[in-house]
């Protein structure tokens, strides 16, 4: 019995979500993924997962077997990669990133980093979304903020100002506010993926909003500012072309919140593959290299 097979079919099980797509990833097929999880399952005398025609869950057993069988297969790789430093990052990497920064930053580059590491593959999930990296099997996700969770660890690549921005057409209709308390008289764009909600942060104080219209996409709150629906607040890269043709206006400058900053985030508990630390180098120097972000 190869332990560590049965081990990895079962993590890559549940990483994945289906026995088909651990079979695909593992290159094994479906019909070999489930029977090596049944047979761990009959070494353990214990049921890992509960199956069903629609999903597959942990039982709470399959929930404290898939965290030490997680971390026995991570001391495996990092014992066999301290003799394989020559050796190409490889396999698949699976990496969560907001829509507006996967587009406008990370996708114009992917074929320079695809063609610097042939034999690795990457599953770029791009979604503006809150992703739980251990149910959908990611090994990094790219987040905006500051870390809030102990059971993650983070690298922090570079860090940005949030401005406040309207088109001239709306100030000319509702006039410009002062300071930060004067838009709770306005009509603001809610992003309603925000980490705060409908509260705003300027320097030194945080504003609640409300307006008329809620969007869940950034480029949507963009096209909304610039059609002069109301105010925004977010990156000023977002608003960039309207700043320049002259068509949006800077707001609040004086009360301008500190910047905020883009992290690499991981599991605490899990072991970085090579291929991961070679995706944050190379979305740390594309950063890096951009005047729209602060190093």
């Amino acid at each position: 019995m190869d332990r560590l097979l049965l081990m990895t079919c079962f993590v890559r099980t549940v990483e994945t979500g289906s026995f088909s797509a651990a079979g695909r990833d593992l290159g094994l097929g479906q019909p070999n993924v489930s029977r090596n999880v049944a047979a761990l399952e009959n070494h353990l005398n214990t049921r890992l997962l509960n199956r069903s025609t629609r999903k597959l869950a942990l039982t709470p057993e399959g929930e404290r077997y898939y965290t030490e069988a997680r971390r026995i297969l991570e001391a495996v790789e990092e014992s066999e990669s301290s003799f394989k430093e020559n050796i190409a990052p490889s396999g698949l990497l699976r990496v969560a990133c907001p829509t507006a920064l996967a587009h406008t930053f990370l996708v114009p580059h992917i074929p320079r980093f695809l063609d610097q590491y042939p034999e690795l593959t990457l599953d770029l999930q791009i979604n503006d979304r809150y992703v739980n990296l251990v149910d959908e099997g990611a090994e990094l996700a790219i987040r905006i903020g500051h870390l809030e969770d102990s059971a993650m660890r983070a690298r922090r690549l570079v860090s940005f100002e949030r401005v406040c921005v309207a088109s001239k057409g709306y100030l000319a209709k509702r006039g410009t506010p002062v300071t930060p308390d004067d838009l709770r008289t306005h009509y603001c764009l809610i992003y309603t993926l925000l980490s705060t909600g409908t509260t705003w942060r300027f320097r030194n104080t945080d504003v609640p909003v409300s307006g008329r219209l809620r969007v869940s996409s950034p480029e949507a709150i963009r096209e909304c500012v610039n059609a002069g629906l109301g105010i925004a607040q977010g990156p000023e890269w977002l608003y960039e072309e309207g700043l320049k043709n002259g068509n949006l206006q800077l707001l609040l400058e004086d009360y301008t919140a500190p910047p905020a900053p883009i992290q690499a985030v991981y599991l605490a508990n899990r072991l970085l593959p090579k291929r991961a630390i070679v995706f944050m180098d190379f979305v740390a120097e594309i950063f890096s290299n951009n005047p729209a972000f602060n190093s």
